[in-house]
């Protein structure tokens, strides 16, 4: 189970992104420029997607190991 903590980590910290980016919003400054964490975004599918290869290696390498 040791060997899962650091995707579900990874998995967690894309989703705590993606909710941020929620909560925080977007707006249009006075000047007319958008205001917005868009550097959230991409964080969200590199954390995301970064766990998603890793569980998914560990339990392919684990499946090996069994058969």
């Amino acid at each position: 189970m040791k060997k899962y903590y650091f995707t579900f980590a990874t998995i967690l910290a894309g989703i705590i992104c993606a909710v941020a980016y929620r909560i925080i919003g977007s707006e249009i400054a006075p000047d007319g420029t958008l205001v917005e964490p868009f550097y959230l975004i991409p964080m969200f599918y590199l954390f995301f997607f970064a766990g998603l290869i890793g569980l998914i290696v560990i339990t392919v390498s684990k499946l090996r190991k069994q058969s």
